[in-house]
């Protein structure tokens, strides 16, 4: 028996348009996690190409005339045959237009959960928060990670991404300050007040955005942008490298669309809870991760006239998995 089957208490679920991660915990107060690429390739079928895959033990399934190749083992692939891969969801939903985006999501949720190990095991699992004045599906794709979940024999409660955050990182202020969560679909901001979200809204414009951007004006594919991000990339102004150069000018685009939006829905809130104390806001997914980001951040808080009194901006110290850990916490409350 595995140790997902062993395993009965309550998970945390983060299913990101990048990364799905998985956080359960674990003895002394600590926290185990599992987490695969939310992405695919295909390749075409062969009996061949089966067996060798069968024998390297890759991530893979055969649909008719093709194999998909999901999770980690696709970048794997992607990076071999210079590709880009393909992704189940698009801006934090299930992707409209990817036909096999519902059953990749299905096999890559149920690699990284199994089934449950007691009927009705209790899953909390993240969902983007709506992107002002637009429409983009979260019902539905909330209701498909539940079929899903359900399949395996849980019971999923969704958690909106930014409020996971306020769990997983701010206890120590009672649940009260501000989650972002940057990763690769949209931003997630939440303003919470003992746990209650006041303000919970989403931004289109993240790490998809800054990699497509900055594909677009270098000729270059996304998959090398993304790769370049998270393997050398300082936030630091310009500089005679054209790529570095195209990832600050769309990383500095994120950053104040984010700000600025926050901005003005603290503007436009009616009775808003009054807050006597200054409160901490964190930063936690991958695309905060770049050397420099806290930096700019800052900066263009500052430059906003920020209305809200804050304690202290900080990263999370575990920002990748920072919306798993949040929604294990809240299953757990």
């Amino acid at each position: 028996m595995n140790q997902a089957e062993e395993y009965t208490k309550p998970i945390g679920l983060d299913v990101g348009t990048s990364r799905i991660v998985v956080a359960r915990s674990a003895e002394g107060g600590r926290y185990q996690y599992d987490a695969q690429l939310n992405g695919f390739l295909i390749l075409p079928y062969s009996r061949l190409a089966k067996s060798l895959l069968e024998r390297e033990n890759v991530f893979h399934e055969v649909k008719g005339s093709e194999i998909v190749v999901a999770g980690n083992d696709a970048q794997k692939f992607a990076e071999i045959f210079h590709a880009e891969t393909r992704r189940p969801m698009l801006e934090g939903v299930l992707n409209p237009h990817e036909p096999h985006g519902m059953a990749v999501l299905r096999a890559i949720i149920a690699r990284l959960l199994g089934k449950a190990a007691v009927e009705g095991q209790k899953v909390y699992f993240s969902v983007p928060a709506p992107v002002p004045n637009e429409k983009n599906g979260i019902a539905y794709h909330e209701a498909s990670i539940r079929e899903i979940l359900g399949e395996l024999g849980y019971d999923g409660t969704s958690i909106e991404e930014g409020l996971a955050v306020v769990f997983g990182e701010l206890g120590t202020s009672n649940y009260t300050g501000i989650g972002i969560s940057c990763g690769s679909g949209v931003c997630n901001v939440c303003l919470a007040v003992l746990s209650v979200p006041v303000i919970s809204f989403s931004v289109p414009k993240a790490g998809d955005f800054i990699d497509s951007q900055a594909a677009l004006v270098t000729g270059e594919l996304a998959t090398r942008m993304r790769v370049e991000k998270e393997r050398s990339f300082h936030l630091n102004g310009l500089t005679s490298d054209r790529v570095q150069n195209a990832l600050n000018v769309y990383y500095g685009e994120m950053i104040d669309t984010l700000v600025g939006m926050l901005k003005s829905h603290i503007a436009a809130t009616q009775r808003l809870p009054k807050l006597d104390q200054s409160i901490p806001l964190v930063l936690s997914g991958g695309s905060v991760l770049p050397n420099g980001f806290l930096d700019r951040f800052a900066k263009a808080l500052e430059a906003a006239d920020f209305p809200i009194r804050l304690s202290d901006v900080r990263l999370s110290s575990d920002a990748l998995n920072s919306t798993a850990r949040g929604a294990l916490m809240a299953a757990l409350c």
